[in-house]
C-alpha cells in the first residue's frame, strides 16, 4: 500500500481550531507580535459551530462586544423593530460566518503569517491531515501549540438525540425548522437553554399559536437582561449606577442564596420565565423583555425532569408521560454548548489551552490570553493573570459568576499594561459609568470600586459555604 509522502512545515504556533475562540486569539496574536501561525481546522470554513448553527440563531450580546479585536462586527447599529427594539443589534449565523471568512481572507492570510488547512482533522503530536485528499503533514513547532477545542462546543446538528425515538416520529434539530412546509398540531420544544429559547421565538415569530407549544422545560433557567448588557454609549450613568448599587445591596443583604436570588430578581437583574417556577439552572442566556414577555405566552412548560424516550404518542420523563398527539414535532434542543470543564492552567509547558477568564464571555477571553502570552515571560505570571472563570450551570453558579468578575476586577487592579489593553479593546466595551476626569476622584472612586468588590466577594463566599453546609453540594471558588 503507497504511502502518501508527509510535508514538513515550521511555525511559532499551531492553533487547533477556527472557531471564534480561535480567531479572536489569532487576531490578537497577529497584531501584537510578528509571530508565525498554522491553523487547522475540521471545517470547511472559519467559525466553528457557527457554520454549522441553525440558520435563524442570533448573538445573545450585542455584535459590538463579539468577533476579533482588529475589525468591527456589524454597523453599530440600534434595533428600530422587533423583540430586540432599542438594543444594538445581534448579529446572525450566516452574517456571524461571513466576518470570520472575511477575517481570514483579508486579514490573516494577507499578513504572509498564517498557514490555514480547513478540512483537516489533528492528530496530535503536531500532526494533522486533510481530510478530502488524505495529505499528511507534520509541524514543528518553534513556541506552543494552541489546543482551542478543549471546551468543546455542541449543538444539535453535531449528534443525535440522547434518548430513545420510536420509528416514524418527527424529531429535528432546530436547523431543520426552516424547511417545514405544512404546519403540525403540536410543536414539543425539548430543552429549556438558549437554544431552546431560540426555537420557541422562532416558532412564535413564524405566528404559530402558543396553544400549540409544548416546552420541556427539564431545568427552569435564570436569564440575564439584554439591556444591562448593552455597551456604554446606549446606556445612561444613572442607570448603571442605578443597577451596580442595586446588586450591590442585594448580595450585601441576603441572608442565603435562595433569598439572594429573589432579591436579584426583584431588582431586575436576574429574569425568570415564570413567577410560578423556580429556575435551578443559570447559562448566562440572556433576553429582552419583549422576548420574556413572548415566552410566557407559551402555557404548556413542562417541569417533570429530563425525557427517557419519545413514543408515537407522547414524551417518557423521570416525572411522568406527557401525550402529544400524531401530528407533533419534535425539537431536540439539548445539545449541551457551553460544557463545564475540568479547570486547567491555561499556560503550560509548550502549549496553551483557551478557556474563559471573564465568565461566558469566550472572544474576550482568548484575545487577552493572547496578549498576556506575548507581553509576558514566564507562565506562572501568566496563568496568575488570567485565572480560569468556569463557565456556570446552576443556579449557585450565578454566584461564582459574580465572585469570578469581582476577583477580575481585584486581580487587574492596578496593572497599567492590562488597563491599557482593556481601555483599546474592542471586545472590551465600557460598561462601566463614566470615569472622572480628574486623577484624584477617578483614583477615589476605582479605590470605592475596589472595596466593593473585596466585600461583594466575601459576602457571596459567606453564602455560598453556607449553602454547601446545608444542601451537601459544593463550596465557593477563590
Amino acid at each position: 500500500m503507497e504511502h502518501a509522502m508527509v510535508t514538513e512545515i515550521d511555525t511559532d504556533y499551531l492553533v487547533v481550531g477556527a472557531g471564534a475562540t480561535a480567531m479572536a486569539f489569532v487576531d490578537t496574536l497577529l497584531t501584537e507580535s510578528d509571530a508565525t501561525v498554522v491553523m487547522v481546522d475540521r471545517y470547511h470554513r472559519p467559525g466553528g459551530h457557527w457554520t454549522i448553527a441553525y440558520p435563524f440563531v442570533r448573538l445573545h450580546q450585542p455584535s459590538a462586544m463579539y468577533g476579533v479585536n482588529s475589525r468591527p462586527l456589524g454597523d453599530g447599529t440600534v434595533d428600530g423593530t422587533g423583540w430586540n427594539a432599542g438594543m444594538y443589534e445581534l448579529a446572525g449565523a450566516s452574517e456571524v460566518c461571513g466576518y470570520f471568512d472575511r477575517v481570514m481572507r483579508q486579514t490573516f492570510l494577507p499578513s504572509g503569517r498564517v498557514s490555514y488547512f480547513p478540512m483537516a482533522e489533528y492528530d496530535g503530536a503536531g500532526r494533522f491531515h486533510l481530510t478530502t485528499s488524505g495529505q499528511e503533514y507534520e509541524v514543528t513547532v518553534r513556541r506552543k501549540v494552541v489546543d482551542t477545542t478543549y471546551q468543546g462546543v455542541t449543538v444539535p446538528a453535531m449528534r443525535p438525540p440522547e434518548f430513545p425515538v420510536a420509528d416514524g416520529v418527527p424529531l429535528v434539530p432546530p436547523n431543520d425548522l426552516p424547511a417545514i412546509r405544512e404546519p403540525y398540531d403540536r410543536y414539543v420544544i425539548v430543552g429549556a437553554g438558549k437554544t431552546g429559547i431560540d426555537a420557541c421565538l422562532w416558532l412564535l415569530e413564524q405566528g404559530v399559536d402558543p396553544a400549540k407549544l409544548t416546552w420541556i422545560m427539564p431545568r427552569a433557567p435564570w436569564l440575564v437582561d439584554r439591556e444591562t448588557v448593552q455597551p456604554m454609549s446606549l446606556r445612561r450613568p444613572e442607570d448603571i449606577v442605578r443597577v451596580h448599587m442595586a446588586r450591590h445591596e442585594a448580595i450585601m443583604g441576603a441572608e442565603s442564596v435562595p433569598d439572594l436570588l429573589d432579591r436579584l430578581n426583584a431588582a431586575g437583574i436576574l429574569l425568570r420565565i415564570s413567577a410560578d417556577d423556580r429556575p435551578t439552572a443559570f447559562r448566562c442566556a440572556t433576553v429582552s423583555r419583549a422576548e420574556l414577555g413572548q415566552l410566557r405566552r407559551i402555557g404548556h412548560v413542562v417541569r417533570l425532569g429530563r425525557v427517557k424516550r419519545i413514543t408515537e404518542t407522547g414524551v417518557e420523563l423521570d416525572g411522568g408521560t406527557v401525550p402529544t398527539g400524531h401530528r407533533a414535532l419534535h425539537v431536540d434542543c439539548t445539545a449541551d454548548a457551553i460544557k463545564q470543564r475540568p479547570v486547567v492552567p491555561i499556560f503550560q509547558d509548550g502549549l496553551i489551552i483557551p478557556q474563559p477568564v471573564r465568565v461566558c464571555q469566550p472572544v474576550f477571553s482568548a484575545a487577552l490570553i493572547a496578549h498576556v502570552e506575548t507581553a509576558y515571560g514566564d507562565d506562572a505570571e501568566k496563568n496568575a493573570l488570567c485565572p480560569v472563570a468556569p463557565n456556570p450551570r446552576t443556579d449557585t453558579d450565578w454566584l461564582r459568576f459574580a465572585i469570578a468578575g469581582n476577583l477580575e476586577q481585584l486581580n487587574w487592579a492596578g496593572n497599567a499594561d492590562i488597563a491599557r489593553w482593556l481601555e483599546t479593546s474592542r471586545l472590551h466595551p465600557n460598561l462601566a459609568p463614566p470615569m472622572l476626569a480628574d486623577p484624584a476622584a477617578r483614583a477615589a472612586y476605582e479605590q470605592q470600586a475596589l472595596a466593593l468588590a473585596e466585600a461583594q466577594t466575601a459576602k457571596l463566599e459567606e453564602l455560598l459555604h453556607a449553602h454547601a453546609a446545608q444542601t451537601g453540594t459544593g463550596g465557593a471558588i477563590r
